[in-house]
Parts: C-alpha cells; sequence; structure tokens
C-alpha cells in the first residue's frame, strides 16, 4: 500500500503543479482566457477513452498499468516544454490520467477486504489531496518565476512516480482476455448494469457533480481572485485550490470514522451544503472570509465523495470488476466535469459578471445534489 500512495502522491503533485503552468504559459501568450478551453481538453480524453481503459486495467497488473499512464503523462509535459501548443500537449497528458485513475482505484478492492474500504480510500484520497495542495502550491509559486522551470519540475515528478509504480506488487489481473471488437458494447453494458444499481446509481451521480464542482472551481478562482480580491498574481489562486484540499483532508479523516457503507445516505447533508457555500463564496471579498469558505467546501467535499468511491468499489467489484466499475465511473464524472466548465465558460462569454457566475454556478450545484438526494431518499422508503 505503501508503493501505492507514494506513486499517488507524485503522479497527482504532478498533474496540479502542470494545471498551474499551463495556465502560467496561457496568460504569457495573452491566452488566459482559454484556461477552461485547458481543463476541457484535458477532460476528453476520460470520456472518449471511458469504454477501453477499465478493460485496460482489468487485463493487466494494476501496478503496470500505473506505470504506462505515467510514461504517457510524462511524455505529454515533455511536448509541452519542447513548444508544442499546451492545449494539445494537456490533452495527451489527459489520455494518461484517463488510463491511470481505474488502475490507482481498482487495485484497493485487490489489497483489502470490503470492511476496510473506506479507511484504505481515505488513504488514497489523503495522499491525493496532500499532492493537491502542495502541487498547486509549488505550481503556483515555480510558474510566478518560470512557467518553463515549472515544467522541467513537472517531468521530475512523473518520472519519479513511473520508477515508484514498478514497486508496486504484481497482482493478478482481474480479466486476462480482451475482445477489442467487444469493449464498447461491454462498456454501455456495464454503464446499464451499474445504473440498475441503487447504490451504484447514487455515487455515479453523486460523484459526478462532486468532481464537475470542484473541477470548474479550480479554474473559475483563476479568474474570480483578480475581480473579488484584486489580487493578479498565479500563486493565490493556487493557493487557495490547495486550500480546499486541506479541507477535504479532513473529510476524508472524518468519513473514515463517521460514515461507513451500511450509513452511506450520511453524505447527503454535506454534500447539499457544498453548493451553498460556493453561492456564499460568490459574495466574499477579503481572502481570509475567502479561506474559510474553501476549506468548509473542502471538508464537506471529502465527508461525500470517499465513502461513495469506495461503496462504488465494493459494488463494482461485485458486479463487473472495479477496474470496468471505475471506468464508468471516470467517464460519467469526466462527462459532468467537461458539461459544468462548458456551461462556466459560456455563462462567462456571456458578459456575466466573474462574481454572479460563480453565484449562480453555487445554486445550479445546490440543485444538483438536492434532486440526487430526492432520488436517493425516494427509493429508500420504496
Amino acid at each position: 500500500m505503501l508503493a501505492v500512495l507514494a506513486a499517488q502522491f507524485l503522479s497527482a503533485f504532478g498533474d496540479n503543479a502542470l494545471l498551474v503552468a499551463a495556465i502560467a504559459l496561457l496568460k504569457q501568450h495573452g491566452a488566459a482566457d482559454l484556461a477552461p478551453l485547458l481543463q476541457e481538453c484535458f477532460v476528453a480524453p476520460f470520456v472518449l477513452l471511458a469504454p477501453f481503459v477499465g478493460s485496460f486495467a482489468d487485463a493487466i497488473p494494476k501496478g503496470r498499468a500505473m506505470f504506462l499512464s505515467n510514461a504517457v503523462k510524462l511524455a505529454g509535459s515533455g511536448l509541452m516544454l519542447s513548444g508544442m501548443n499546451p492545449l494539445y500537449a494537456y490533452a495527451l497528458v489527459g489520455i494518461g490520467a484517463a488510463a491511470y485513475s481505474p488502475a490507482k482505484y481498482g487495485i484497493l478492492p485487490q489489497l483489502f477486504s470490503p470492511d476496510k474500504l473506506v479507511k484504505a480510500n481515505s488513504l488514497l484520497e489523503g495522499s491525493t489531496i496532500a499532492a493537491i495542495l502542495t502541487g498547486v502550491l509549488a505550481g503556483g509559486m515555480v510558474s510566478d518565476r518560470s512557467a518553463t522551470l515549472a515544467l522541467y519540475f513537472v517531468i521530475v515528478c512523473y518520472a519519479a512516480a513511473a520508477v515508484v509504480n514498478l514497486l508496486i506488487p504484481r497482482l493478478p489481473p482481474e480479466r486476462r482476455e480482451i475482445s477489442f471488437s467487444s469493449l464498447i458494447p461491454d462498456f454501455f453494458s456495464a454503464f446499464k448494469k451499474l445504473l440498475g444499481n441503487n447504490d451504484a446509481r447514487f455515487t455515479l451521480l453523486g460523484t459526478s457533480l462532486f468532481w464537475g464542482t470542484g473541477a470548474t472551481l479550480r479554474i473559475a478562482l483563476f479568474a474570480w481572485v483578480p475581480v473579488a480580491l484584486s489580487i493578479s498574481d498565479n500563486k493565490t489562486p493556487a493557493t487557495l485550490m490547495g486550500i480546499v484540499s486541506i479541507g477535504i483532508v479532513f473529510g476524508a479523516l472524518a468519513a473514515a470514522v463517521w460514515v461507513s457503507l451500511e450509513k452511506v445516505n450520511r453524505v447527503l447533508v454535506p454534500g447539499l451544503l457544498i453548493g451553498f457555500l460556493v453561492f456564499i463564496l460568490s459574495h466574499v471579498t477579503r481572502i481570509h472570509d475567502a479561506i474559510i469558505l474553501l476549506v468548509l467546501i473542502g471538508f464537506c467535499g471529502g465527508i461525500f465523495a470517499v465513502p461513495l468511491n469506495a461503496l462504488l468499489q465494493e459494488r463494482g467489484h461485485e458486479m463487473i470488476g472495479a477496474g470496468r466499475a471505475l471506468a464508468v465511473q471516470n467517464g460519467f464524472e469526466n462527462l459532468s466535469i467537461f458539461s459544468l466548465v462548458g456551461i462556466y465558460a459560456f455563462v462567462e462569454r456571456t458578459g456575466f459578471p466573474e462574481k454572479d457566475s460563480v453565484a449562480f454556478f453555487g445554486l445550479a450545484v445546490l440543485a444538483g445534489m438536492a434532486l440526487i438526494a430526492t432520488l436517493r431518499l425516494k427509493k429508500r422508503k420504496a
């Protein structure tokens, strides 16, 4: 487990430092308004490759799948450094990240029994969030000095992650045979099976809205901070992105203690609070108030997302294989990210003031969470 945590930390650290470095590159070229499109290029491979990456993760030892995925990330960041358009290079990194995700989560049911999955997920999420926190902080500080130096930094992180991936025990594949002609029908069959299960459907909808919210908020901060807080550097929005991560760490720890798979409906209240807190954030004008709200948003998000991930891993492992289940989840989550970031970008381009765009976004998240909660509670009563 230690090798999995270390590899995930290094890979996620590179991902988050690279996002800030890529935004800094766009700003250097006078194209800061393309930041939402940068996120879209990263997310698109998750959606397009969703039918394939789960089977890839299940067909070979998951540690080796993680190694190959990090190699692709390394290639994408190297091409960005060499002068390739940041949008195209970031899309290549997205391909590696899309393949990496079902492997890193899918390995947990092979290492732990169901009663320990929530705690294992808490450790993995804690490692991820620590990487997000330090990655965005390092990316912001180094990018303010030199975006090129930040890219070198990212390349070192991905190379180190690939080396650590080789230390992960070679576990047996969950599925040794793959029929490429059946991958797309198989994906939609798995998707249909998961949607037909009440617990799996709850996790798909809940985690998709959560990660769509998080990705959109990350992009929104780079436009909101200069307007609301009158600060125009890269470090401040990157630091605020990290502040959310601190809250998620504590939320993940609280989830491990307070929420079990049998009492997973407890996550509905913190889930509803996320959108409300984002709406309140849109009216803030002082950085200290913003920090408090972002910590609370992260805390609610950690309590909400960690148990849902564990629930999907358990149900998916039982029904269709953890890798396939997580690939469906990734496809669904990243379709949500693609849609929410796109909606936010559209609202911005219509001329909405940045504060109003964030307020609208918060209300939309609140409405989405309320719908998910209503569907979940109705199903339980039925």
